[in-house]
């Protein structure tokens, strides 16, 4: 089965451990919090959990409505260059399973949220897109 992802996606995607997770609380109000990240490469997922996970806002707010985002960015200093992926899409909650993204931390829970891409949005990845000149963006509709 082919990726969502591009190739350039997917070594971000390895390289980095934390992002930036929006979901949507009961009132409609959006909640965006850091969070830590793992690219599920048997599941062409984002697996997302952290320290006390199963009692957060974000827990509770995907056990009511899936939607989420999930935002992932840094900057290059030399040269200077932004990237980011952008990941749009439906979580589902797991209450194991968390040694796939557990980092040395000795209180990070069991339960996690599986993101599956819906739409992927991401820029400076792309080896061209080297300069600010070359700017790209490749958005695109997955699921």
């Amino acid at each position: 089965m082919a990726s969502v992802f591009t190739e350039a996606e997917i070594a971000y995607l390895r390289e980095r451990m934390r992002g930036t997770i929006g979901t949507v609380g009961p009132d409609g109000q959006p909640h965006l919090t850091p969070t830590t990240l793992h690219y599920n490469e048997s599941e062409d997922a984002i697996d997302v959990g952290g320290v006390s996970f199963g009692s957060t806002k974000k827990w509770r707010d995907v056990g009511k409505n899936p939607k989420v985002t999930l935002l992932i960015e840094d900057v290059l200093q030399n040269p200077r260059l932004a990237r980011t992926i952008e990941i749009r899409g439906t979580a589902a909650l797991h209450e194991t399973g968390e040694e796939t993204i557990k980092p040395r931390l000795a209180n990070f829970d069991a339960q996690f949220v599986r993101i599956r891409p819906k739409r992927i949005v991401a820029w400076g990845l792309e080896e061209a897109a080297t300069t600010a000149g070359e700017f790209q963006v490749n958005a695109r509709t997955v699921g």
